[in-house]
Order: structure tokens, then sequence, then C-alpha cells
């Protein structure tokens, strides 16, 4: 068996593939690029190896939009929401004292990884996400009661990665899938 070399360049994950698909996705709805070189690049994208390789495919398209977070923050009550509505890139909570309850399950999720950071104080959360979504919390800590997670058995390609961070105090983190 033949040692691969310490030097040899990172290879790029699906995440990486997923967001420079979206990338020119959107240069080419802004007109910044045309639909064959829209198809000669994503075919590019689609079998490129190395990071190095990922970044010359994308270097001439404009800089992207930095994700901004969004923050939900409450001192004491309850943070809720649920129905349809648009979940961000990057979204933070902040509850001193109190609830909080995300309903995932009929929100417009435009992003393949929505990170989710927990600051939370003392007070029960729930998360609800879609049937489809890969739910990741290990970098959630919990000081109290540890968060109540089963993945399901089978499920879905396709969906979002919801990757849930931060720190609990006292209280108890439940995360389901939606039903339907």
């Amino acid at each position: 068996m033949t040692a691969l070399p310490d030097d040899r360049p990172p290879l790029i994950g699906d995440d990486d593939r997923d967001t420079a698909v979206r990338r020119l996705q959107d240069a080419y709805a802004e007109g910044h690029i045309s639909h064959e070189d829209l198809d000669v690049r994503l075919h590019q994208v689609l079998t490129v190896e190395t990071h190095g390789e990922l970044v010359s495919v994308l270097s001439s398209l404009p800089a992207e939009k930095t994700a901004t977070t969004s923050t939900i923050a409450a001192a004491a009550g309850r943070i809720q929401r649920r129905g349809v509505w648009r979940v961000p890139r990057f979204l933070k909570v902040e509850s001193a004292f109190g609830r909080v309850h995300l309903d995932l399950s009929r929100a417009v999720i435009e992003h393949p990884v929505v990170d989710i950071e927990l600051q939370l104080g003392t007070g029960k959360a729930r998360i609800t996400v879609p049937r489809d979504a890969i739910v990741d919390v290990e970098d959630l800590h919990t000081g109290w009661k540890d968060s109540l997670y089963k993945a399901p058995r089978s499920s879905r390609p396709g969906g979002p990665r919801i990757r849930i961070s931060g720190t609990m105090g006292f209280g108890r983190l439940k995360i389901r899938h939606a039903r339907r």
C-alpha cells in the first residue's frame, strides 16, 4: 500500500460544492454569466477535487455577499417562530429566562446549511425541523440536562442540514422531525 503525501491539498466537501453551485446560480440569475458559461462552470464545480480548483472556477464572479446573523432575543418570556417564515443562514437565539420554540417544518429554508446558535439561561427549548432535515448538535453545550434528539431511522436525501450550537444553562432542548 502506498502512503499518501502529507502536502496533498485538502479535498472539498459537499457543503463547499453546494455553496459554489448556489453562487453560480445567483451569478446567472443576476446576469453576470451566460447560460453556456453556467453549464461549463457547473460541470467544473461538480468534478473538481481541491479547494484551489474550486476557487479558480469562481474567481471571476462578483464577491459573495456576506451572510449576516439574525438575532432573536428576549430577557424573559417566550420566543416563538412558527408557520411560514424565512429562516436566515445564521440565526442566534438569546434568552435569559423563558421558553423557546422554533418550528422550521413549514418555514422557507433557502440555504443547504442553517446554523442556529442558542444562548439560553433558564427554560425549555423546542425545535421542530423538516422531515428530511439532517441535524447536528455536536457543538451545543448543556449545563444541566442533555438535549433530547433521536435521528430518524430513514431519511430522504436533499433536506437542509441544521447545525445547532451554543450553550444552555438550566433547561432542556428537544428536537423532533415534523411528521409531514
